[in-house]
């Protein structure tokens, strides 16, 4: 690893950490495009590297959660069990798609990412602005937190939700490379009814077993450069913990709308280089 890519390597994983700490998911989405076009990775190499990095900042999120008792053990491993065969099939898929047609359908997905970190600042910017009840009337009142709390639906249909969002979100991280934080805490969420701090903390369990089988499948595949990946790991950690302190110091709807706009670059700059390449001359 030269110095210059060093250099290149420390700020951009520190970046990425950065978002990942003020914003929970959805970080992770920009280490391909960093790992291709910033450090000279082959996009299989970047989707098996990134994952190095995930990994890494599952860890040290997860045991800060864990610290703080928001993590629901037995529904993150049978959440993150159920995505193993989806994270296998994903790596393997992965590794038979050529290597313009994986930057594309990236590029897709950070655009996915940009719209649903868009739903998620008007969601915030609509919460800011509607007047609380007093804390008389909120006793006075009862209200479920999710709507499934209120209306159950059958365990069969439950269990099967579960078992799709689960095997979707193991899809997409051993294809991608990525946590799919941006995924789990809203499946979590909406199918388990965790409260969001809980979902997030839980999220990192998922997302670091997922990470896991996805790693292990790309096993002996590829070479990985692991001094690059130690030190763009570490930066992201850092980041991650800077982060965290960050979203004390500005509005939640401000940083979402910032980075939703950087991933919407950074998608259409990934398709211009990666479409022309699906029809070669």
């Amino acid at each position: 690893m030269s110095v210059l890519i060093a250099a290149a390597a420390l700020p951009c994983g520190l970046l990425i950490g950065l978002l990942l700490g003020a914003l929970g998911g959805g970080g992770s989405v920009l280490a391909v495009p960093v790992l291709v076009y910033v450090l000279g990775q082959s996009p299989h190499e970047a989707t098996a590297g990134a994952l190095v990095v995930v990994t890494v900042g599952a860890v040290t999120g997860l045991l800060c959660h864990a610290r703080a008792g928001r993590v629901r053990w037995a529904a993150g491993v049978t959440f993150g069990a159920l995505g193993t065969a989806g994270s296998y099939l994903g790596s393997r898929w992965s590794a038979a798609v050529p290597p313009a047609v994986l930057m594309a359908a990236f590029a897709g997905l950070m655009l996915v990412v940009a719209a649903l970190l868009l739903l998620r600042g008007r969601s915030e910017r609509r919460a800011a602005r509607s007047p609380r009840p007093s804390r008389s009337a909120r006793l006075r009142t009862p209200r479920p937190d999710h709507p499934d709390r209120a209306h159950p639906p059958h365990p069969a249909l439950r269990s099967g939700r579960v078992a799709v969002t689960a095997s979707a979100v193991g899809l997409l991280t051993g294809f991608f490379g990525v946590g799919g934080g941006f995924v789990v805490v809203p499946a979590l969420t909406l199918v388990l009814g965790l409260e969001m701090p809980v979902a997030i903390g839980t999220s990192l369990l998922v997302i670091l077993l997922n990470s896991l089988t996805a790693l292990a499948t790309r096993a002996g595949t590829g070479h990985l450069d692991w001094p690059l990946l130690a030190g763009f790991a570490a930066c992201a950690a850092l980041g991650s913990h800077l982060g965290n302190r960050l979203t004390t110091r500005l509005p939640a709807q401000v940083l979402t709308t910032a980075f939703a706009t950087l991933v919407t670059l950074l998608a259409l700059a990934t398709a211009a280089a990666a479409v022309p390449r699906l029809w070669p001359p």
